[in-house]
């Protein structure tokens, strides 16, 4: 239910702070002083929304994960710095649940992976917590107030206050949300901690350190018991289909975004290749207490965790009392060693430059919700590019991005806050950063250090105390905590500003993180030689996908037309600059351990150049060049501007690439082909007239031929990485490219002058799909011509039908000014492309038929005979869970 009655009692958060601060004090140390709920009335009385008799028949029944602002409707008159949807405002979730006469003498607790934001809990009427920071998972405990034997019933109600976010945050329950059963004596949440003190390739000694929890009146003695199971690398989440075979992701060659990542897996759905049985421990425990433990183990000829063989362990720790079994306590962990030096970064001894993208969390036409098929994509996406790290900017992320990204060897720098005491916005996070900032932080660590995936923690991106004489002392104690949680790993923080570079940050950080700042690198390593050093945010290209506009400047800041950006890759914001100038700085400078590129995908919220979000002015020291921004802004503020989703990607919110993914392709994958022209070759208004022609290349030297004509050969320079044939006549035809490598010939690539638009076509990603409600199928949609050319400026209407067990759950086309609702089953092609995303009902295995026509051209449907086995999208029953997870709750909202 959005919104509330008007006389509903205070819930602001200054109301409900005494009874908040109550919650969470098992993260704090034991010399903190631990909070009880004060003994005044509780929060809410007299709402009807928490009251169990309240009739919620007419409320709409929704399963989370669940994100109420994508669904629309887009507004122009909404912020464009937040996507122009209505993520805001104050929204309430019920459940209706049973819990059986022989769960009592249990704990049940409720369990949220996160909830944007302002989160408040009650059980049948009776408050018992929440949690203020949207992107932290929580418990509250249910147990005094549960009914055992009969119905229960949660409220949750969640509140966004407008100017709370830099970004589409999406608002509602849009993680996961879990009901733990357990007994009194039990393993605390997220209270294993597994590490080597040894590893080298003959053995790993390891340390686990364990925290037990004993809830019973009595002091009772136990016996843990460790053990683990040798995986190997397990893959994919979505689990492999029986009888089908791995496919090219997106056969369709012309968009040459075909996936040629091939999952190194050897032990799809986890069974053990070896156990080890490990150390066990006797312990007491006094009632109402609890006690920290450790037990060691060896592993003989460990397999190791790399971003190429991402081999995998679990670990099992048993709780015995009296001879029986009263806890079991399971996570995954790799083994690895992650180092940052001031001469680079090395996993298991050998140097890696860490090729990264900066990640937001929503998933384009899917917003916020969390899916694991959509994430997975994600990273399937970028892996092929040849990413091979991800920086969750910037907030924790949901708990399943990386236990995918521990499963595909993907390296992750997880960041915990975009500002601090000092806010950037009226009503972000540093409204709570007193109060929350500790607890927080520590949730974040605490719950993610067992991920071999994850290397490096961010304390905070460009936060406004950098410039502070005193700021660093900040981050020292920032610093800290991480380390009290995890001292395996360094801590790091995306800096920007020169205050930073000497008033004591460089000294208080263990890993010293840039954000543009590609021409301090030899002289921050000059002044700091013992810091290492990582450039945590780079570029910040835009460029809209198939868009070219002539004549072509090569001023970073022009190439707008029409509220988009030229896709030639010269174009960014005056703070960034072209991917090019960032390739020179570390190739230059091998000492910087990689970069993070803005952004992989892009993303609902910030479409600079054209929105009029004042925080971007935060980037500029400069009061001249500060001006000119400012003006800038006023000047977009006279205009009605449509933009709605930003333009740094390096693949739209479809996850189309746009050129410059391979130009990344091409840098971050040198041992692959790789071959890209651009622009397309559809110019009938420019005959004639200059068309540069821009080629990416993994090869050394290339030619190109017009039409059968030579326009000959041109060969890389040092720090240069693309190249160009600037005056180009344009007239129809082809253009063919050939590349060479060390003299040899490596790739062959070309564009042709498209005829008329005759027929759809359509592509499915994979050939089946799960019939769990969750799995997906992501179908790219084109029009091609009578030679079967995907013709690049079509912008057909597409209408979408679907017969058989499955629904199309959202359609979308990458094009950032477009206010067509992403549950639409019409869209518009945008540059020769469009997506559908499709789901299977639960338990409904079958076939599913998806259609798709317009006016003057041939239908498509899923069976068509193009590539049929490929076309078609087979939902099948799910005999496996997908990981060990608690069972999920779905509410009403």
């Amino acid at each position: 239910m959005r919104g509330e009655p008007t006389n509903s009692p205070a819930l602001d958060y200054e109301t409900v702070r005494p009874w908040l601060l109550a919650i969470g004090n098992e993260l704090l140390p034991y010399n903190k002083q631990i909070l009880n709920q004060p003994s005044t009335p509780m929060p809410g009385i007299g709402h009807p929304f928490i009251d169990p008799a309240f009739d919620d028949t007419t409320w709409r029944s929704v399963d989370l994960p669940h994100d109420w602002g994508i669904e629309g409707p887009f507004r122009q008159e909404y912020p464009a710095a937040t996507g122009k949807l209505p993520w805001w405002g104050i929204g309430w979730y019920r459940k209706h649940f049973y819990i059986p006469k022989e769960d009592a003498g249990k704990l049940i607790y409720l369990e949220i992976d996160g909830a944007m934001s302002q989160a408040l809990v009650w059980i049948n009427g009776q408050f018992v917590g929440g949690w203020p920071y949207g992107y932290t998972s929580f418990r509250v405990d249910l147990t005094p107030h549960i009914q055992f034997g009969t119905t229960n019933v949660i409220a949750i109600r969640l509140n966004n206050p407008p100017n709370s976010s830099r970004w589409y945050p999406g608002g509602g329950i849009y993680r996961n949300v879990w009901l733990i059963k357990c007994n009194p004596i039990h393993i605390a949440p997220w209270g294993v901690h597994v590490y080597h003190t040894h590893l080298c390739t003959n053995y790993a000694e390891l340390r686990t350190e364990v925290k037990v929890v004993n809830q019973s009146p009595q002091k009772v003695e136990l016996r843990l018991v460790a053990e683990i199971q040798e995986l190997g690398t397990l893959g994919p989440l979505t689990k492999p289909i029986p009888n089908t075979q791995p496919k090219k992701f997106l056969w369709i060659k012309q968009l040459g975004i075909t996936n040629d990542i091939r999952w190194p897996v050897s032990n799809p759905f986890g069974v053990p290749l070896r156990v080890i049985q490990a150390d066990s421990v006797k312990l007491q425990v006094d009632a109402k207490s609890s006690v920290k433990t450790n037990l060691s183990i060896t592993i003989h000829q460990p397999l190791l965790w790399s971003v190429t063989q991402p081999n995998l362990y679990r670990l099992i720790i048993t709780v015995e009392h009296n001879h029986c079994i009263v806890d079991v306590y399971k996570t995954l962990f790799g083994l690895r060693n992650a180092q940052f030096t001031t001469d680079g970064f090395k996993l298991n001894g050998e140097p890696l430059k860490i090729k990264g993208v900066c990640l937001h969390h929503d998933l384009g036409a899917l917003g916020a919700a969390v899916n694991i098929r959509a994430m997975e994509r994600q990273l399937e996406l970028l892996k092929s590019m040849g990413a091979n790290a991800i920086r969750t900017s910037h907030n924790p992320p949901t708990p399943e991005l990386l236990e995918l990204c521990d499963r595909l060897g993907m390296l992750v720098l997880v960041e915990a806050f975009d500002c601090w005491a000092k806010g950037k916005n009226t009503n972000d996070y540093h409204i709570f950063w007193t109060d929350w900032y500790e607890k927080d932080l520590r949730a974040m660590v605490r719950r993610d250090r067992n991920h071999p995936s994850v290397i490096l923690w961010s304390i905070g991106n460009e936060i406004l105390e950098q410039r502070d004489p005193d700021g660093w002392k900040l981050a020292l104690r920032l610093v800290d905590i991480c380390h009290q949680e995890d001292h395996t790993r360094r801590v790091t923080a995306a800096l920007h500003t020169d205050e930073a570079l000497t008033n004591g940050f460089q000294h208080a950080l263990d890993v010293y993180g840039f954000n543009y700042s590609p021409h301090k690198y030899a002289e921050f390593r000059n002044a700091n030689p013992g810091t290492p050093m990582l450039a945590t945010e780079t570029a910040s290209c835009v460029s809209s996908r198939g868009e070219y506009f002539f004549p072509v400047s090569t001023n970073k800041r022009e190439g707008r037309a029409n509220f988009h950006v030229s896709s030639y890759d010269l174009y960014a914001p005056r703070w960034a600059y072209p991917p090019d100038v960032e390739f020179e700085a570390q190739e230059k400078n091998p000492f910087v351990a990689g970069e993070f590129v803005w952004t992989g995908f892009d993303y609902l919220g910030e479409p600079t150049p054209y929105d009029r979000d004042t925080t971007n002015l935060l980037h500029f020291t400069d009061p001249q060049v500060m001006g000119w921004k400012l003006a800038e802004r006023s000047a977009i503020g006279r205009i009605l501007v449509p933009s709605r989703s930003s333009y740094f990607g390096i693949m739209d919110t479809c996850g189309f690439p746009k050129d410059r993914y391979y130009l990344y392709r091409s840098v971050w994958r040198p041992e692959v082909p790789t071959l890209h022209i651009l622009p397309h070759w559809n110019w009938p208004e420019h005959i004639g007239q200059p068309i540069p022609i821009h080629v990416y290349t993994s090869g050394d030297e290339v030619e190109l031929i017009l039409n059968g004509r030579s326009l000959g050969k041109k060969r890389k320079s040092p720090y240069t990485y693309r190249l160009v044939w600037e005056n180009v006549a344009y007239e129809p035809g082809e253009i063919l490219a050939i590349a060479y490598k060390q003299g040899k010939p490596w790739a062959v690539s070309r564009r042709r002058t498209t005829g008329t638009p005759v027929k759809i076509i359509m592509e499915a990603d994979r050939d089946a799909i799960w019939a769990d409600e969750k799995d997906l199928c992501f179908v790219t949609v084109a029009v091609v011509d009578s030679r079967g050319d995907i013709v690049p400026r079509a912008n057909h209407r597409i209408r979408f039908s679907i017969k058989g067990p499955g629904q199309i759950i959202a359609t979308d086309n990458g094009d950032p000014t477009s206010h067509v609702s992403f549950q639409s089953r019409e869209r518009e092609l945008f540059n020769g492309l469009c997506l559908v995303i499709v789901r299977a009902e639960k338990n409904k295995p079958g076939t599913i038929e998806l259609h798709a026509e317009s006016e003057n051209l041939t239908r498509a449907k899923s069976s068509d005979p193009i590539k049929p086995t490929s076309n078609q999208i087979k939902p099948i029953y799910r005999f496996t869970p997908i990981a060990n997870y608690p069972h999920n709750a779905s509410g009403k909202g």
